[in-house]
């Protein structure tokens, strides 16, 4: 497949309010949808805390004319609340949603639900007519013993009903490369779509990286430490580090690529551009 056949998505999260909103559509979203995207999905804050927000934004995108994919979590909501919302987004002609377990709110205990438990719930009321997707760890889940075990996990969510996977970011092609091996060996043949984020902000990479369990290579975090209060500089290098690495895994044969834009998209753009998407 070629760069330019490749499919790609993006995604959003739920702005605070309804300028925030309009704001998306008329911004960003209207930017990116220039590339035609596969997709757009919608996350699920910590607990469900952005309920009402991720309904208001997939409807707004759906709105203006994009696919929407809803990111979906355990939590400790009802099971019933949770139906109630997927018949909704479905109402509104949405058939995938992703699964997730999803952050857990801060200062409460870890709730013992999974994403594997929504996968069952979801796959027994809806059956066949919900695609569902889960996450995927190429550098192992931050939260696992070892990999042999987060891959028995990933594989208990697709023998539960998942048809395809979104992995956490990285910036090492073999990470991607050895985590697809593994999971062909141990039968798991679902399409795993990797997760590219653009870089942007040393800082708030960092922290994201720390916490979502996402390798810097070393010499790619001290290059942009060394350009952190250059934000033009570090911009490009960041654009230059994520084109090659999804020109990389474009050669690779990737059914896709999936963009965590943090709702902007500048650096998402240009790399689509160089890539000739």
């Amino acid at each position: 497949m070629s760069a330019s056949q490749t499919p790609i998505s993006f995604e959003f999260f739920p702005p605070r309010d309804a300028e925030g909103v309009d704001k998306l559509i008329a911004g960003t979203a209207a930017k990116l949808k220039a590339f035609n995207p596969e997709y757009c999905s919608v996350t699920y804050g910590a607990g469900g805390s952005t309920k009402d927000g991720t309904r208001q934004t997939v409807q707004a995108l759906r709105n203006s004319g994009l696919a929407i994919v809803p990111h979906l979590s355990a939590g400790r909501e009802e099971n019933s609340a949770l139906i109630a919302l997927v018949d909704e987004y479905r109402e509104q002609g949405i058939s995938q949603i992703l699964c997730l377990r999803g952050d857990q709110p801060s200062g409460e205990a870890s709730s013992k639900r999974y994403a594997v438990d929504l996968v069952h719930l979801l796959k027994n009321h809806f059956g066949d007519a919900l695609h569902l997707a889960v996450a995927g760890y190429p550098e192992v889940h931050p939260e696992a013993v070892g990999p042999s075990a987060d891959l028995a996990f990933f594989k208990d969510k697709v023998s539960a009903g998942a048809s395809s996977a979104v992995t956490q970011y990285f910036y090492d092609i073999n990470a991607y490369a050895d985590f697809v091996e593994r999971c062909a060996a141990s039968a798991i043949n679902i399409p795993i779509i990797p997760g590219i984020m653009p870089i942007t902000d040393f800082d708030a990479l960092v922290r994201f990286s720390n916490k979502a369990g996402a390798d810097i290579p070393r010499w790619l975090g001290k290059a942009l430490e060394e350009r952190r209060n250059d934000e033009a500089s570090l911009s490009a290098l960041g654009v230059d580090v994520v084109t090659k690495l999804c020109s990389q895994l474009i050669d690779l044969g990737v059914p896709a690529l999936h963009f965590y834009t943090l709702n902007r998209w500048g650096a998402a753009t240009k790399i689509c551009r160089n890539l000739g998407l």
